[in-house]
């Protein structure tokens, strides 16, 4: 399967919690603690907690980007890297030029970076990530993006990495900082996925399946040293154990977390609140073999069944924005098309019933183990019902969710697609939604192929109004990032225009 990146169920943006405060409260009593405990942050370690644990540590050959949030900036390190603005800036590569037309990139690279085993980083690492990238197809999240327009990589010496595109890209330098595109040793990137050796600026020291990954600073890494000596990511899915973790001050960041129960870190705790934009696409993905699902007007109609402004409220908390294309607000070419389907169901059951359909239809609505796929399912069952469709949810673990819908065996899922501009996706009939258009492909083509930057805008609107008219999928929101913070820890990210905790760049005040 040539899947080019990965819809995310780490992004849980409003993990609903069904705790009132009462049972905070009670907890609290029951343990001998304060409402908020007496454990405070220590100068030595950060805690970050994530509600889904990474299935693998290899950016470079995985499904879910939740190993990205451990490994992305940590463990391994790319040619460029992004920051939290979007911008890219330098990482194993010092400086860059290019031809006129953009086709062939020279990249110099840093002489002091060493792995964390003491090999050598060089060219050759790079020529042989290339190709690793290449080989692994669409187990390469950026199979399509990135691999697939390189022709050639050459080394003409030891620092010295000269990449021969196929077409120019305006988005070549951002695809070179995003997690697939990280540098491995060629002699030791069989272990990455569970005992990884990267250049980045802490090491990887434990692996405790189903609770923890510890890292340790690498004192010996080529930039700054990081401030805090280790950090460690645990894996709490339930917002039982969440509330817990922090009535007991185990946590010092929790990613994507904000909710009703949640709000009161604005006052008098040693949280806080942290809201931000991200790039993710939050829908419902459609399973385009199934027969009934090849109609247009049948996709149609699901899609002016749904209230998204009502799911984001109550779903999400109101942190969210409705969208009507693949294409996140925050992403270059975006154009507003969220009231090119606005709710309506009078307008979904005629659609309907145009396309002869008996009532009640039945889907399988699959949901991932995330807070907005299980609060945000009933909601879009109370939605389809008004309109004649039978939504049955189906509850499953993140492994099968792997297992299942990204396999291709399912009817209809709610997932929210993190990584930006990843509209090639849809070029790609073996994805796990099956979407096999040929004037879609023709429209990616031409946009590959833009002469100048406002043919490319022009492209790229026609791209998302395609993907719109059509109904691939149900694009539902944008969701604000909302991240708790104990008070005192700097450093981490607001925006998250990729999904990843730069751990380096935090301290602790």
């Amino acid at each position: 399967m040539n899947s080019m990146f990965y819809p995310d169920s780490p992004l849980d943006p409003f993990p609903s919690s069904a705790i009132s405060r009462r049972h905070v409260l009670a907890l609290g009593a029951a343990s001998g603690l304060s409402p908020w405990g007496h454990a405070g942050g220590r100068s030595d370690v950060v805690r970050i907690v994530m509600s889904l644990e990474p299935d693998s540590l290899d950016p470079t050959n995985t499904a879910s980007s939740a190993n990205a949030q451990v490994a992305h900036y940590n463990i391994f390190q790319g040619l460029t890297r992004i920051e939290q603005d979007g911008t890219v800036t330098p990482c194993l590569a010092t400086h860059w030029e290019h031809t006129s037309d953009k086709l062939h990139w020279r990249f110099t690279l840093r002489e002091n970076a060493r792995f964390h085993d003491g090999r050598p980083f060089d060219a050759h690492c790079v020529v042989a990530s290339f190709a690793r990238a290449q080989q692994l197809g669409g187990n390469n999240k950026a199979s399509r993006s990135l691999f697939a327009n390189v022709s050639h990589v050459v080394a003409p010496d030891v620092r010295t990495v000269v990449v021969h595109l196929k077409r120019p890209d305006v988005n070549f330098l951002f695809r070179l900082g995003e997690s697939p595109a990280v540098i491995l040793h060629h002699e030791t990137w069989q272990q990455a996925a569970t005992q990884p050796i990267g250049t980045g600026p802490y090491r990887f020291q434990h692996w405790e399946p189903t609770k923890e990954i510890r890292l340790q600073r690498f004192d010996d890494y080529w930039g700054a040293r990081a401030h805090i000596p280790q950090a460690v990511f645990r894996f709490i899915p339930y917002a039982q154990a969440q509330v817990q973790a922090f009535e007991k001050q185990e946590v010092d960041l929790f990613f994507n977390f904000v909710s009703e129960e949640f709000k009161r870190f604005r006052n008098n705790t040693p949280y806080q609140i942290l809201m931000g934009s991200s790039a993710s696409k939050g829908l419902v993905a459609l399973n385009h073999r199934r027969p009934i699902l090849q109609d247009v007007r049948v996709r149609r109609a699901i899609t002016y069944a749904i209230d998204r402004e009502k799911f984001i409220e109550k779903a999400l908390q109101g942190h969210g924005t409705v969208i009507g294309s693949h294409f996140a607000p925050s992403e270059p070419g975006y154009i507003r098309l969220s009231s090119a389907y606005p709710y309506d169901p009078e307008r979904a059951r005629h659609l309907l019933q145009e396309a002869g359909i008996t009532k009640p239809l039945p889907f399988k609505l699959s949901l991932p183990p995330t807070a907005y796929a299980r609060q945000g399912g009933p909601l879009l069952v109370a939605d389809l019902a008004q309109v004649g469709i039978q939504l049955n949810l189906e509850h499953l673990s993140w492994p099968q969710w792997l297992r299942g819908p990204f396999s291709g065996d399912f009817d209809l899922t709610l997932i929210n697609h993190v990584e930006p501009l990843d509209y090639a996706i849809y070029s790609d009939p073996d994805y796990y939604f099956g979407y096999d258009s040929v004037q879609f492909r023709t429209l990616l083509r031409q946009r590959e192929t833009a002469r100048n930057a406002r043919e490319e805008q022009i492209l790229l609107a026609q791209i998302q109004r395609f993907l719109a008219q059509d109904a691939a999928n149900i694009w539902i929101f944008n969701a604000s990032v909302g991240t708790v913070v104990r008070k005192g820890l700097h450093g981490s990210w607001v925006n998250y225009p990729i999904f990843v905790h730069d751990v380096a760049a935090m301290r602790w005040a």
